[in-house]
C-alpha cells in the first residue's frame, strides 16, 4: 500500500486551550492525513478553534468518549486511524513511527506507551489505577498490551470496522484492548512522551468514578468473553459455602441419625443447586461467546490486511 489513507481522530470536550496546538502538531507529523475533531457538546470555543486550525469538525451529542469513538469509527473511512486525545499531552512526532509499525507488521493495533516527562502528567491515583487495571486485563485476557488506558493509538481499518463499541465513557480504552486480545489481533507498541495539560485546560477524567466504571466494565467483559471463568468462580463460591454449612449437619446425622438443623440443610442444598446451575450457565454461555467471537472475526476478515510498500 503505497499511499494509505490516514485519518487522525480527535474526540474533544472543552479543549479550546489545547486543540489548536494538537491539530498543528499532527498536521506537521502526518501532512497527508485528514484530521477530524469530534466535538462532544463543548461549552467553550473548541469547535471554532479546531475549524480555524484546518480540521474537519463534526459533533456527537451523546455525552461520553465511548459515544464519540463509536460515531468516529462508524462515519470515517480510511485505511489507518490515528486516535489521540485533544488535550495536548501526547507527542505528535511519534505518529509517523506508529503508522510505520502498523504497516510493517502489519499490526491492527499500535498502542503508545506513555513516558512521563513532567510531574504534572499524571494526577494522584491515575498511575496506580492504570497499572492495576492494565494488570487485571493482562492476567485474564492476555499480556500482549501495555499501558491499556493510553489515549494514543493507531488502528487498522479491519480493527475499526469489526469493533462493536458498547462503552459510553473512558472505559472505551479497556474495550478496545479486550477486542484486540480476544480476536488475537497483531499488536505493537510505540513509546512517546506524556506531558501535563496546558494552562487553563482541565482533565475530564475522574480518578475514582472512572476507575470504578472501568473495573465494572472489566467484570462485564469477563462475564461476556469468559463466561466459564465468571460462572465457574461463582459456582466455586456457592459450592464451598454449601459444603461449609452442610458439614456439621452431615456429622450430626452420621452420629445420631437425625437432622436437627433442617433450615441449614435446606440452605446448603439450595446453594449447591445454584452452584450446579452456574456451571451449566457458564457452559452454555461459553458456546454463545464463541459464536460471537467467530462473528466478529468474520467481519474482520471481510477487510483486506494492510501491507507496507516492501511486502
Amino acid at each position: 500500500m503505497q499511499n494509505p489513507r490516514i485519518a487522525v481522530l480527535i474526540p474533544c470536550y472543552n479543549e479550546e486551550k489545547a486543540i489548536g496546538s494538537v491539530i498543528r502538531d499532527f498536521r506537521a507529523a502526518l501532512p497527508d492525513a485528514q484530521i477530524y475533531v469530534y466535538d462532544n457538546n463543548s461549552s467553550d470555543r473548541t469547535a471554532e478553534v479546531a475549524q480555524a486550525a484546518g480540521a474537519i469538525v463534526r459533533t456527537e451529542v451523546q455525552q461520553g468518549k465511548g459515544h464519540v469513538v463509536r460515531r468516529m469509527f462508524r462515519d470515517v473511512e480510511a485505511d489507518l486511524y490515528v486516535m489521540v486525545d485533544g488535550d495536548d499531552t501526547y507527542d505528535a512526532s511519534v505518529a509517523g513511527h506508529m503508522v510505520a509499525l502498523a504497516l510493517e507488521g502489519p499490526h491492527d493495533l499500535v498502542n503508545c506507551v506513555r513516558r512521563e516527562v513532567e510531574d504534572a502528567a499524571y494526577r494522584g491515583g491515575h498511575r496506580f489505577g492504570n497499572l492495576m487495571l492494565t494488570g487485571v486485563v493482562r492476567r485474564i485476557f492476555g499480556n500482549r498490551v501495555q499501558d491499556m488506558l493510553s489515549g494514543y493509538k493507531v488502528f487498522s481499518r479491519r480493527f475499526v470496522k469489526s469493533f462493536p463499541a458498547l462503552s459510553q465513557g473512558f472505559d472505551i480504552e479497556t474495550e478496545l484492548t479486550v477486542h484486540a486480545l480476544e480476536l488475537s489481533l497483531p499488536v505493537a507498541h510505540g513509546e512517546g512522551t506524556y506531558r501535563g495539560r496546558p494552562d487553563g485546560s482541565e482533565s475530564k477524567l475522574r480518578t475514582y468514578r472512572d476507575g470504578w466504571r472501568i473495573l465494572m466494565l472489566i467484570l462485564k467483559l469477563i462475564r461476556h468473553e469468559r463466561p466459564m471463568l465468571f460462572f465457574g468462580a461463582l459456582a466455586a463460591v456457592f459450592a464451598a459455602t454449601s459444603l461449609a454449612l452442610a458439614a456439621p449437619v452431615v456429622d450430626t446425622f452420621l452420629q445420631y441419625g437425625v437432622v436437627p438443623r433442617l433450615p441449614t440443610a435446606m440452605l446448603a442444598m439450595g446453594l449447591m443447586t445454584i452452584a450446579f446451575l452456574s456451571v451449566v450457565t457458564g457452559t452454555i454461555l461459553d458456546t454463545v461467546s464463541r459464536g460471537r467471537r467467530e462473528t466478529r472475526m468474520l467481519v474482520y476478515l471481510q477487510y483486506p490486511a494492510l501491507t507496507s510498500p516492501r511486502h
